[in-house]
């Protein structure tokens, strides 16, 4: 700092003045005193008004104070410097002052586009928000679509206000479809608890229906019904859900007790038939030995008696039914087919038949004989030759039919 004097000085009367570019100007009295403490004293003053424009300089350059708040200070600071009592180079301060002005000039320009921006920002947000809202109130998303629609709301909460007008306008929508969505939400729930306490009512019809086929022995209907009963559960659809898990414990303590009972009815029946599977087995053990049949009566005898143990000995397994019937069918089929061919042979019809045949045969092949020795005598080469062709094939068929001839017993 240059030297005090060079700012103010103390009058002879103790009156202490400042030197300003409009002249001097009185700061104080010092009566009596001496002119340098009094000097020193304002000059004092003077510095703790620098120090206030540095902290005022670091505010509004770091933009810590708003373009207003910047603006009030600058000027409340050159009043208090213009009238300070104070020594020191005061028009420098104000000019410090003053150019902080552009300064917050252009903050205050960046300010407004800044704020431009954000509310061109915010109302594409708001745009963005009231649609999705829109949407979500269009569709039938209960549980999701609350939660989505709360945070749609904090997220409007947090932007900035637009133009009124712009800004009552997408309110309105937003609200409108939040609206919207709670009354069908509402609608919604109202009618599935309708729904849910006519499920119940008919729930519980359907545990009385499953209670009183509990004890059944008619497996097979009883069956048939509880599957009729799972199916009309299933359509009733859920009720009110303490009530729901009730009821099917109840429903599924009645299924679980007949199939109980059933299966266990099913176990001693396939134990049952195990062993009658066993049984025929031993029959058939019995019946193979039949086989090959050499006396078809005996075998026609004994085996009407293992048919009639075969039926006595009752089911067995599904799983062997196949293999035990297809053997037992496979020895009657053996003395069947037998008897058939010891009928075909001792037919006197068919035998008379075979006769028969052999006899046509025997006098046809005369009768060729005859007409190819005169046919020869005469020299009728053609029909030598075709009388023996035709006197070949009715030997070849002759000797068949002797050999069919022969296979039937007199």
């Amino acid at each position: 700092m240059s030297e005090p004097t060079q700012w103010g000085r103390v009058a002879e009367d103790g009156t202490v003045l400042v030197r300003t570019s409009d002249g001097e100007r009185v700061v104080g009295q010092w009566p009596g005193g001496d002119p340098a403490e009094a000097i020193a004293f304002y000059v004092r003053r003077y510095e703790g008004l620098g120090v206030e424009v540095d902290l005022l300089e670091r505010r509004v350059r770091t933009a810590t104070l708003s373009p207003r708040d910047a603006t009030s200070s600058i000027a409340s600071l050159r009043d208090t410097v213009s009238t300070a009592p104070a020594v020191g180079d005061l028009a420098a301060l104000t000019e410090r002052l003053d150019a902080l002005e552009p300064v917050v000039a252009s903050q205050r320009e960046e300010r407004k586009a800044t704020k431009a921006r954000q509310l061109d920002e915010a109302k594409a947000a708001k745009e963005r928000i009231t649609g999705e809202a829109e949407r979500i109130a269009r569709g039938d998303d209960w549980r999701a679509g609350v939660d989505q629609l709360r945070a749609l709301l904090d997220e409007w909460k947090v932007l900035p206000r637009l133009d009124k007008a712009v800004d009552e306008a997408l309110w309105r929508r937003f609200s409108a479809a939040r609206t919207a969505f709670s009354r069908r939400r509402k609608q919604h729930f109202a009618e599935q608890n309708e729904q849910r306490e006519a499920a119940a009512v008919t729930k519980k019809r359907l545990v009385a229906e499953a209670e009183e086929l509990t004890d059944s022995t008619d497996w097979g209907a009883t069956s048939r019904a509880y599957r009729d009963l799972m199916n009309r559960w299933k359509a009733a659809g859920p009720a009110p859900r303490g009530v729901d898990d009730k009821l099917w414990r109840q429903f599924r303590a009645a299924q679980d007790s007949f199939f109980r009972a059933r299966d266990e009815s099913h176990a001693a029946q396939d134990k049952q038939f195990a062993a009658n599977a066993e049984v025929k087995r031993e029959i058939l053990t019995a019946a193979e030995a039949l086989l090959p049949v050499t006396d078809v009566g005996h075998a026609r005898a004994a085996l009407r008696d293992l048919a009639d143990r075969w039926e006595a000995a009752g089911k067995v397994p599904r799983e062997d039914m196949q293999v035990l019937e297809g053997r037992m069918r496979a020895v009657e089929e053996a003395v069947r087919r037998l008897e058939q061919d010891r009928w075909k042979h001792s037919n006197p019809e068919g035998r008379a038949r075979a006769a028969d045949t052999v006899a046509q045969l025997e006098s046809s092949l005369a009768d060729l004989r005859s007409r190819r020795d005169q046919a020869a005598a005469a020299g009728d080469d053609r029909t030598v030759r075709d009388t023996g062709a035709a006197i070949e094939a009715r030997e070849a068929w002759l000797v068949q039919a002797r050999q069919a001839l022969t296979d039937f017993t007199p």
